[in-house]
């Protein structure tokens, strides 16, 4: 780095140039939240309280976990597709059990085209809740390539439940035959450290949450060529009983993954 002493004695510092490729390296703004079937702390249900909470953030993605839909505890609304329209994202839904007339799990949001979506069941044990992960591909139309976008929630009763269904998602997306990037994000119920979290972050994956997340996490492969940029846990503590986390992640790979 050259500095020049200019005539009235200040010294101007040349910092190196950016180039136009780092000026243009596309990002993608990620965010999971637990809406808690919509229901507030102060016990009211308002999914256009959520739906400004999560359009605070500016996402390109959502994972939502304890969504509901056409349950009568939610008085038969279908919070996947009513928290799209009032975002403006695309919706979808996977389903992890029946629930009060209707169906509990995960939804997607998103402002870039969504297909092949898949829901896949996770191990559970008698007695407990049903969860799943739910899967789709993103498309995006800002320079990134197109990838799988995966949200879950884990068992809350039980650590061995986590720690198997940990392994299942493993599994399930460790060959994608698409050898597309893989974004996971929801709520783990586990803390960094715990068996159900080394299960994924001993191997393949990386914590793009931490330090700042506790259970509610996003993750990335360890050899996809993200950069973190930046990690919001923000600081609502009526909308739901979970604080949305905002991750940034800028791609430093090519535009087309083959």
């Amino acid at each position: 780095m050259k500095s020049f002493t200019l005539f009235f004695g200040l010294s101007l510092v040349l910092l190196p140039a950016i180039s136009a490729a780092e000026k243009n390296t596309p990002q993608l703004r990620v965010l999971t939240y637990n809406i808690h079937h919509g229901e507030g702390t102060d016990r009211k249900f308002d999914l256009e309280r959520l739906a400004r909470v999560i359009m605070s953030t500016e996402p390109d993605v959502v994972a939502l976990q304890e969504v509901d839909r056409n349950t009568a505890r939610a008085s038969g609304v279908n919070q996947a597709s009513m928290l799209g329209k009032l975002t403006g994202l695309s919706s979808v839904f996977g389903k992890a059990m029946h629930f009060d007339g209707g169906e509990y799990g995960e939804a997607l949001l998103s402002r870039f085209p969504i297909d092949q979506v898949k829901t896949h069941p996770l191990p559970y044990r008698f007695g407990q809740e049903p969860r799943a992960a739910l899967q789709a591909r993103i498309t995006p139309t800002n320079g990134l390539p197109s990838f799988l976008f995966v949200g879950t929630h884990l068992c809350h009763q039980s650590e061995e439940t986590r720690t198997d269904q940990t392994r299942q998602i493993d599994r399930l997306f460790l060959s994608e035959k698409d050898n597309l990037p893989i974004v996971l994000a929801g709520d783990f119920n586990a803390r960094t450290g715990s068996a159900p979290m080394n299960v994924l972050l001993e191997n393949r994956w990386l914590d793009a949450s931490s330090p700042k997340s506790r259970i509610d996490y996003v993750l990335v492969q360890r050899n996809a060529p993200w950069k973190i940029v930046d990690v919001t846990v923000l600081n609502e503590p009526i909308a739901s009983d979970h604080d949305p986390v905002l991750v940034v992640l800028e791609w430093r790979g090519s535009a087309h993954v083959e």
